[in-house]
């Protein structure tokens, strides 16, 4: 069975790392919240959750690992020299990278956005000098993933348990997808 690492640092983006761990695992794939440094993680809205482990090296073991966003949780996230270690071993061996809103610039620190184009919140394609920058709400470019924001949280969440091999079109239309976020006419 595949298996996905969501990396949780103080100060993280709650509504992106919840709907993401809520999707992959509705989709019937292994899915754990990881702390970064303990298992007990508030985020940047005062909304405190215990994840299933703390961040070691057995991460190298999933298939993919993903970072939402949330401002100080993407600059705690670039910060951490063993995640760095963790995100270059993963490229390299390659599995799925994953990053959105703020948190792509912790890849970017990893060296896995050169010559990759990628999104990520607004105003970070001035902030950020690696790789390609765009404007789509998910951007895949071989095994790195990336999105923009809170409100595409769902959007991201479903490609990737896709990329896991899970049934997002099955998920989607369990939990009303197409009737929340339909475009208006």
């Amino acid at each position: 069975m595949k298996k996905a690492a969501v990396i949780i640092a103080p100060g993280f983006e709650e509504g992106e790392a919840l709907t993401i761990i809520d999707i992959i695992r509705r989709a019937g794939i292994a899915c754990d919240s990881v702390g970064l440094t303990e298992e007990i993680v508030t985020g940047a809205h005062n909304i405190t959750i215990s994840c299933d482990r703390c961040l070691s090296e057995e991460i190298c073991g999933y298939d993919m690992i993903i970072l939402p966003g949330g401002i100080p949780g993407a600059t705690n996230l670039r910060d951490s020299d063993l995640l760095m270690e963790i995100i270059r071993r993963m490229d390299a061996d390659g599995k799925y990278v994953c990053a959105m809103c703020a948190a792509p610039i912790a890849l970017e620190r990893a060296g896995v956005l050169d010559k990759k184009t990628y999104t990520a919140y607004v105003g970070y394609d001035s902030i950020m000098k690696a790789g390609t920058f765009s404007e789509e709400e998910v951007v895949i470019d071989q095994n790195v993933v990336t999105s923009r924001g809170p409100a595409t949280a769902y959007a991201f969440a479903y490609r990737l348990a896709e990329l896991l091999g899970g049934d997002a079109d099955a998920v989607k239309k369990r939990m009303l997808f197409h009737h929340a976020f339909r475009e208006e006419a």
